[in-house]
C-alpha cells in the first residue's frame, strides 16, 4: 500500500518514481491543488469554476481589455473562451462594450461585482502562496520564483 501524507488537508499519495523529476512534477501537482483549493471552493459557491476565475483575474489587471488580447494572455481559443464568458456577461460580473477606435473588437471590464469575487478567490490564493513563502524563507521564495519564470518562458 502506498505512503500518504496530509499536506493542508489534501491527500498526497507517494507515487513510484519513473524519472528523476518526478516528485518536482508530483509537488506542482499538488501545490497547484493545493493553492486553489480554497479559492475553487469559493467559486463554486458563486456558481463558477476555475476558467471563470481565470478571465476575472486576467481583465481586473487589464480593464477593456480586448477579448483577442485576452484569448492571447489566456492561451486558449475562442471557443474555450466563449462559454465562461457568456456566463460572467450574464451574471453581471463584466461589461462589454465596443472599442471607439475598432468597432469590431469588445472592451472587458469587471463590474464590482466582478472584482469582488476575483478580489476574494485571489485572496485564498494569496493566503496559502503567502503562508509558503513565509515557511520558505526569502531565498526559498526567490528560487521558487527564478524556476516558474523559467518554466514560464517555455510559452
Amino acid at each position: 500500500m502506498p505512503k500518504t501524507s496530509q499536506a493542508a488537508g489534501l491527500h498526497r499519495a507517494s507515487l513510484d518514481k519513473l524519472h528523476d523529476l518526478d516528485a518536482a512534477l508530483e509537488l506542482m501537482y499538488y501545490g497547484w491543488r493545493g493553492m486553489t483549493l480554497e479559492a475553487d471552493d469559493y467559486l463554486a459557491r458563486q456558481g463558477l469554476s476555475r476558467p471563470h476565475h481565470r478571465i476575472l483575474y486576467v481583465v481586473a489587471r487589464r480593464p477593456d481589455i480586448a477579448i483577442g488580447a485576452l484569448i492571447e494572455i489566456l492561451g486558449i481559443s475562442k471557443q474555450a473562451l466563449n462559454r465562461p464568458l457568456n456566463l460572467l456577461l450574464e451574471r453581471k460580473l463584466l461589461t462589454s462594450k465596443r472599442s471607439p477606435e475598432q468597432h469590431r473588437s469588445k472592451l472587458l471590464r469587471l463590474t464590482v461585482a466582478g472584482q469582488r469575487i476575483e478580489q476574494k478567490a485571489s485572496d485564498h490564493e494569496r493566503k496559502v502562496m503567502r503562508a509558503a513563502f513565509d515557511r520558505a524563507g526569502v531565498s526559498g521564495a526567490a528560487a521558487w520564483m527564478a524556476v516558474m519564470e523559467a518554466i514560464a518562458d517555455n510559452n
